[in-house]
């Protein structure tokens, strides 16, 4: 999917929500946040980093770590305990033989545990992953973030597959990870979009088509959003951020 984004700025600690049909772009738009692919034109500054050029392998590195995504289809790692799982999100910090063996000091052993408290797995520590139901693994994956402690999350449709008690529950948990972090989530049901967000991206054919504040967003809105048949109009960002510091996430497309 060709984005055509005329401008979009999203500051430090945002909730947002991106919504539209599929192929809409909304997962392309994440994966130009996440730094897995580069804009053909125009520029892409996120964390005070720009894409216009390609990141070195360390500066690369150094942006991922700052970067935690929860995924449909990224699931933890079957074969290890649900705590050995968690600790990989530590790796980012974890140098030398360390990292390699994953024999993780006691203070990071401490902080999985009590990330997997927070989402009320500790019971399961000890258990391998694939003895786990699909909203265990996604709390799995919370429990990670936690251990990550990024700056930016990128939430591809987090509560696919799950029913609508375990997605619900995974939408709280999810906020409360992103805590002091900013949290970019796709999202394919509206009625989880006020758990999930402050504002509401809609997007269409590439385009934007709305950016508003969530208590803006009604049913005219999103029966607009999801006609086929109608081509997009451009709009500005109706929210903009205030003076850009050394703090904001910014994602410029022009």
């Amino acid at each position: 999917m060709c984005l055509r984004v005329k401008h979009l700025e999203i500051g430090l600690g945002e909730r947002v929500a991106v919504i539209g049909h599929n192929g809409a772009g909304k997962s392309t738009l994440l994966r130009l946040l996440s730094g897995f692919v580069r804009p053909v034109a125009g520029q892409l500054v996120v964390l005070n980093r720009s894409f216009d050029l390609p990141l070195s392998a360390h500066d690369m590195r150094a942006f991922r770590c700052e970067v935690g995504q929860i995924m449909q289809n990224l699931h933890p790692v079957e074969r290890l305990t649900v705590l050995e799982n968690v600790l990989i999100g530590c790796l980012g910090r974890t140098r030398g033989w360390r990292g390699l063996t994953r024999c993780y000091p006691p203070i990071e052993v401490k902080a999985a545990e009590a990330a997997l408290a927070s989402v009320g797995l500790m019971k399961q520590a000890e258990t391998r992953t694939d003895a786990l139901s699909g909203g265990e693994r996604q709390k799995v994956a919370l429990a990670r973030l936690l251990m990550q402690r990024p700056r930016l999350i990128l939430a591809d449709e987090p509560t696919a597959a799950l029913d609508p008690v375990a997605a619900r529950e995974v939408c709280q948990l999810l906020v409360q990870a992103s805590a002091g972090a900013t949290l970019i989530s796709v999202v394919h049901n509206p009625e989880l979009l006020p758990l999930l967000a402050d504002r509401v991206i809609g997007m269409k054919q590439g385009c934007i088509a709305f950016d508003l504040p969530i208590a803006a967003v009604d049913e005219s809105c999103l029966d607009a959003l999801y006609k086929r048949n109608e081509v997009p109009r451009i709009k500005p960002v109706s929210r903009q951020s205030q003076a850009t510091d050394n703090n904001h996430t910014q994602s410029c497309l022009t």
